[in-house]
């Protein structure tokens, strides 16, 4: 977790027990919980800190036997302190090099280094929609055809995984597939969720490039406000939305997201992949 200017940011660093070593905040995964989501929580379990992660750092080198620990690089949403966590004596900004010092010898201090190294970026995550009814049980429009429950439990999962992010705008295709999956973050967080009937399947499908200069539209309208924007979208239609981004074709499955990191200029410093939890 990084604080202040980026070419001089504090760390944050935690203290467990009286005179015990210094070490990053982590938490260890739940039950279907994505990894990503509970990178974020160790930030609120720590030190009862909001954060948004940024561009995923290399796992640190584990001795025998010890479990791999997924990193990234997060930013502190709210100013100061709140209290310190469970468990936790001692939290304190420091800048990166004394963070570095104390954390001398540990993989601790390689994931320091590697995050002070990355630059700011804003997170555009690509949603396909939840698992969908299938259509040969569906006598509607296909445009309203709905999620089933299994849909349904996974566009609830991935409230937690938007959060982690920091998402604040909210797109989709008009279909109410998509939409719906984007529903359960939006009702938590009071946003709207924008309706582009470019992105349906019916209108993407001959249109390819209308798509294409919506994503751009989208991708510079992020860029400029530094907001994380999260697109929910259909099968046929990804690969286009993907290409945008610079990202080559990929199968996903329902409730599945690709996350792009892009820096101020646009440059694309990391992917990730989720695939669904449920």
């Amino acid at each position: 977790m990084l604080r202040g200017e980026p070419f001089a940011p504090d760390v944050l660093m935690v203290q467990q027990g009286a005179g015990g070593s210094w070490r990053l905040p982590v938490a260890s995964m739940g039950p279907d919980e994505y990894v990503a989501a509970c990178a974020a929580r160790a930030g609120r379990t720590d030190a009862q800190l909001g954060i948004r992660l940024g561009t995923p750092i290399a796992a640190s080198p584990v001795g025998d036997g010890a479990r791999p620990v997924a990193w990234w690089r997060a930013q502190v949403t709210i100013s100061g302190l709140a209290s310190v966590g469970d468990g936790i004596d001692h939290i304190v900004w420091l800048p990166a090099r004394e963070a570095a010092d104390r954390a001398a010898g540990t993989g601790d201090e390689l994931v320091i280094g590697r995050a002070v190294a990355l630059a700011d970026t804003v997170p555009i995550m690509l949603v396909r929609h939840g698992k969908a009814m299938a259509r040969s049980d569906w006598s509607g429009r296909d445009q309203a055809r709905p999620l089933t429950a299994r849909g349904r439990r996974q566009a609830v999962a991935l409230t937690p995984l938007m959060t982690a992010y920091g998402v604040t705008r909210l797109a989709s295709s008009t279909s109410t597939r998509c939409v719906k999956t984007l529903v359960p973050y939006g009702f938590a967080e009071q946003l709207e969720i924008e309706g582009w009937s470019t992105l349906s399947e019916e209108q993407a499908e001959s249109s390819v490039r209308a798509v294409d200069k919506l994503m751009r539209r989208l991708i510079d309208q992020t860029l400029e406000s530094g907001q994380p924007l999260a697109i929910c979208g259909h099968r046929p239609v990804l690969p286009t939305m993907l290409a945008a981004l610079g990202i080559p074709a990929r199968h996903l499955r329902p409730g599945a997201c690709v996350v792009a990191h892009l820096d101020p200029s646009g440059r694309r410093i990391g992917v990730e992949y989720h695939p669904p939890r449920l």
